[in-house]
């Protein structure tokens, strides 16, 4: 085995030896009828598959990575596809995010101690891209992401209708006596139409968005539609790229600099993305040994929403790819001094080289910056006696009367205890109140699921209110809405100043000035949390959830485990013989 790479491959230290070792790797890989000249010293790419039926999202990825295999044969590359745990939103329980560094260590671990040049990660559904990518950074190899891409838009009643979004409407209107359990029921078959992940500006688009802002997905990546056969051309010229990004070296620490990181939270801003791209940039930014905080999230408060998508806004994925996709907020952002543009990205050209020349079809879809969905966009980062180590909220997904708002707190201990409560008619609560949902963070329930949108009590609903303060320390769908305060750290099973909110205390918001203010005296805070702390029992469930638990960090460092912090290389491990 030979090569003229001015870097040696790294599976040379597999098969291009003529010893015992060699021979072992080659006559194995042999078995599955690989002909002798394909260990010429051709790069190896690992298509890396996340395909699953328990993951519909990414259901259709077998035909996906066939074209980026093609791609890398076209190439001069050996590609060699192999899956990895494949976390899927809509079935896992008790919440993907408790295994999403399951994933990423078995994408690690899987890079590392295989004859693997390059990588191909094929994303889709929400967990599956941040973990992908995490475990590829804390390798360092040359790395392109391929995303599934967006289902075709819903369509019930003869309306465009958004998947997830539609859910929390239509069970808020039935809960309010609006439509009939059967109406509830038929929009089922009308939301999910075809392959591929939520067609709203969910987390799935979302983190599609932050993979192209990022620089590790080739140009237009993030919208085109699942089942659009420009989705397979894009998985043809991936794997071809792949190839041509291990002969030059084009490491991920080459692509996932501080300033593409700023891009991607500029981005986020753009498009009303998900609150969950804060866990996950930050864990992304601590593998690749990015110092990324949650005030560098300040970075997009000035940046408008323009993506008018639900649900935040109107249209759907489908739209925004036919409008022009990503590449024209690009463009947008790059015009008015919101981009980075020397950003590398893994077609070896800058972020603007890209994007400066972007067409829009569609100026309601995608606006111009002076004629924003929402002016001020991007997440705000909330600080205060109840969140010390901050909280998050999405403005452009909130009611603005809310922004700004005091009430009397009713208070729920655990989301049981909220399912138990919440249509008890004698509920105490109208609609200036603010409900505070406990114990539902990393640790607390455990994985920090996405039940911070709190489903409004039916006795609020019947009066026509649509909206609340929500405050905990879950996390909530990209697809949902509402003025929620998510994320709070430190989270109420660690005990944060969350654990010690009483009924009947005071809450002030103040989204405009960063605050969030129990109204509650340091001394009685603190006398709280000694007497939670004197009662608490300690409960041991063995296995992978008791490590989680203990080895999870915090909402405001990424929920990675400590242990995985960190850049680890791809150092060629030892024989195995």
């Amino acid at each position: 085995m030979s090569s003229d790479n001015k870097k040696k491959l790294r599976s040379a230290s597999w098969f291009g030896t003529n010893d015992k070792n060699g021979f072992m790797y080659r006559s194995w890989m042999k078995n599955q009828g690989i002909p002798d000249h394909h260990f010429d010293g051709r790069p190896v790419i690992g298509v890396c598959n996340t395909w699953s039926e328990l993951t519909p999202c990414n259901a259709h990825f077998r035909q996906i990575a066939e074209r980026v295999k093609n791609g890398i044969r076209e190439a001069g590359g050996i590609p060699v596809e192999f899956p990895v745990f494949s976390n899927g939103e809509s079935n896992l329980r008790p919440t993907a995010m408790l295994t999403r560094n399951l994933a990423a260590m078995d994408t690690e671990e899987a890079i590392r101690g295989n004859p693997i040049d390059g990588v191909v990660l094929l994303v889709g559904c929400d967990k599956t891209t941040p973990a992908l990518l995490m475990g590829a950074a804390s390798c360092d190899v040359p790395t392109i992401v391929v995303t599934g891409g967006p289902m075709l838009n819903g369509k019930h009643h003869g309306q465009d209708v958004g998947s997830g979004t539609l859910v929390w409407r239509l069970n808020e209107e039935y809960k309010a006596g609006n439509i009939t359990l059967q109406e509830f029921m038929d929009a089922e078959a009308s939301m999910s139409r075809s392959a591929g992940t939520c067609n709203t500006m969910g987390t799935a688009s979302t983190m599609a968005c932050m993979a192209e802002s990022l620089g590790t997905s080739l140009p237009g990546n993030a919208a085109i539609p699942a089942v659009d056969s420009r989705r397979y051309v894009l998985a043809h010229l991936s794997g071809m790229r792949i190839v041509e990004m291990v002969r030059e070296d084009l490491t991920l620490s080459k692509v996932l600099t501080r300033d593409a990181f700023i891009n991607a939270i500029r981005t986020n801003a753009a498009i009303g993305g998900s609150t969950n791209a804060v866990i996950h940039l930050k864990a992304i930014a601590g593998r690749i040994g990015v110092d990324l905080s949650l005030e560098d999230w300040n970075h997009g408060r000035d940046v408008p929403t323009i993506v008018n998508l639900q649900p935040s806004g109107k249209y759907l994925m489908e739209e925004f790819y036919y409008a022009g996709g990503l590449p024209v907020v690009h463009r947008r952002m790059g015009e008015t001094g919101k981009l980075n543009k020397d950003a590398l990205t893994v077609n070896g050209k800058s972020i603007w080289e890209n994007t400066k020349d972007a067409p829009c079809y569609n100026d309601d879809v995608i606006r111009t910056m002076d004629n924003p969905l929402v002016e001020s966009g991007g997440i705000c980062i909330l600080r205060g006696n109840l969140s010390p180590r901050g909280a998050v909220l999405k403005p452009s997904a909130a009611s603005p009367e809310l922004m700004k708002h005091r009430g009397r707190a009713v208070v729920f201990e655990d989301f049981d205890d909220y399912k138990a409560r919440i249509n008890d008619p004698d509920l105490d609560i109208d609609e200036t109140c603010v409900m505070v949902l406990k114990n539902c963070g990393p640790k607390g329930y455990p994985g920090m699921a996405e039940v911070g949108n709190m489903g409004l009590p039916p006795k609020v609903l019947k009066k026509g209110i649509k909206d609340m303060v929500r405050i905990s320390d879950a996390r909530m769908s990209g697809t949902a809405f509402g003025t929620v305060v998510l994320h709070v750290a430190p989270e109420a099973m660690e005990f944060g100043p969350l654990a010690a909110v009483h009924n009947g205390d005071f809450i002030q918001l103040d989204a405009y000035q960063g605050l969030l203010h129990l109204e509650v005296s340091d001394e009685e805070l603190a006398n709280r949390l000694e007497k939670l702390k004197a009662s608490r029992v300690i409960v041991r469930t063995g296995g992978y959830l008791e490590m989680y638990r203990e080895r999870v960090l915090q909402a405001d460092e990424g929920c990675d485990f400590d242990f995985l912090v960190g850049c680890r290389g791809a150092d060629v491990p030892k024989h195995s013989h």
